[in-house]
């Protein structure tokens, strides 16, 4: 029977080829696991991966095997009642197997394999159809960014970076060039050593004489290195400089007394989940938290998601603070410019028309996208219509309400869906 074997050198993580195409096979069964996993777990779980049943059925591997064919002679063991030629009887009541419903202590089975999904492969299955709508690379940062890539050979560099199979090819170029003189020679006298010995014999006074060349001749190419230093090629890397896109991403929350704990509770999810993805998928992107009641203060992460701050509510405060920022740190030419703000509609009387003028001329033109989210099971406010006005004029204005935990996944995806870039 034929016997494939991989022997293929593999590194510490043996099975890790193994998993990848385990995971592309079955991409459809898990991307649906991961879909059903996000609506039944907290934001906080994130952090965990997920397990996957997949049917049994579906887990065949192909595999190498005789086919039947000819006549083939075969002894059953145990077989009391049948000889060649005689036909096994249909079973009563039909081909399929019968049962009368009750348990058995007999046989066992396997229903499903159980795939258990890495927090990082969890990950990629949930942001895998998500983007930064209208990411433009407007300019190379001022740190270039460099790629490292395979550039030929070269005869100088460090050990690791030795090439054995190019080396090994030229040392044997080498050797062929440096002893080909001689082998033609050898060979030469080889046969004239041949046609004397058949001639005359042993006792032609040449032989003595061609015996010793041949030695010589050997000598001579036997003293060629095997390798020399000249032969040894290292591989030869270098680097380019990449493109590099500078993004930055605004996050606004409202924390006002109108925000109880568990709208903050929701706003706070929300921008976990957008920073999470942020994290994931974009290298070279900076995040500004603005925290805001009254007055609007920038923060650091971990004052964002857990300060207990709170007041009244002045939303134009974090857009004038927001306006600020940009005009100091992230001018447009330079700059990709994203913001998500986090509310829950209510707002002092008379500032909403304030935020609607701020954004049209200050901000929005200045922006890539801008995502507005209402945390609110009731009816909408002031702010919520004015905004709606914004999003008549600009398309890159995008607004969703939530209206409690099981929402937050749903208009996640749907603010930064790659359909929405098309």
């Amino acid at each position: 029977m034929t016997q494939v074997i991989d022997r293929r050198l593999s590194g510490k993580n043996k099975s890790a080829i193994n998993r990848q195409r385990f995971i592309r096979r079955f991409k459809s069964q898990i991307k649906k696991a991961v879909s059903d996993a996000v609506s039944q777990r907290s934001i906080t779980d994130m952090d965990k991966g997920e397990k996957v049943n997949i049917p049994t059925r579906d887990t065949s591997e192909p595999v190498f095997h005789h086919g039947s064919g000819g006549k083939r002679q075969i002894v059953h063991p145990g077989n009391t009642d049948f000889v060649a030629g005689d036909k096994v009887p249909r079973p009563q009541g039909g081909g399929g197997g019968s049962g009368n419903g009750k348990a058995s202590n007999k046989g066992e089975g396997e229903d499903e394999f159980v795939f258990q999904l890495t927090r990082e492969e969890f990950l990629e299955f949930f942001f895998e159809d998500l983007e930064l709508p209208d990411l433009v690379k407007t300019q190379l940062k001022s740190v270039v960014d460099y790629k490292s890539r395979r550039a030929g050979y070269t005869t100088a560099g460090i050990p690791s970076n030795i090439n054995v199979i190019r080396s090994l090819r030229g040392a044997l170029a080498r050797r062929m060039a440096l002893s080909a003189p001689y082998s033609r020679e050898l060979k030469q006298k080889e046969e004239e050593l041949d046609d004397i010995l058949t001639a005359h014999g042993e006792e032609d006074s040449r032989v003595l004489l061609l015996r010793e060349e041949i030695k010589h001749l050997k000598t001579k190419i036997n003293a060629v290195p095997f390798i020399d230093e000249f032969d040894i090629r290292y591989n030869n890397r270098v680097k380019d400089p990449v493109p590099s896109t500078q993004a930055v991403m605004f996050c606004i929350m409202d924390v006002s007394g109108s925000m109880n704990e568990e709208r903050k509770d929701i706003a706070k999810r929300f921008f976990i989940l957008l920073y999470l993805f942020l994290e994931r998928n974009y290298e070279n992107i900076e995040v500004v938290f603005i925290r805001h009641h009254t007055t609007a203060k920038e923060v650091d992460e971990e004052e964002f998601f857990y300060s207990r701050e709170t007041g009244g509510t002045v939303v134009s405060s974090a857009l004038d603070l927001m306006h600020e920022i940009i005009q100091e740190r992230y001018p447009t030419s330079q700059w990709n410019i994203y913001a998500a703000q986090a509310s829950d509609g209510d707002n002092w009387e008379g500032d909403s028309p304030a935020c609607s003028e701020i954004l049209v001329n200050k901000i929005m033109p200045c922006l890539q996208y801008y995502a507005y989210v209402e945390i609110t099971a009731y009816e909408h406010q002031s702010l919520w219509y004015e905004y709606e006005k914004i999003k008549a004029y600009y398309p890159n204005f995008a607004m969703q309400d939530i209206a409690g935990l099981t929402s937050i996944y749903p208009v996640f995806r749907e603010l930064y869906s790659k359909q929405q870039t098309q």
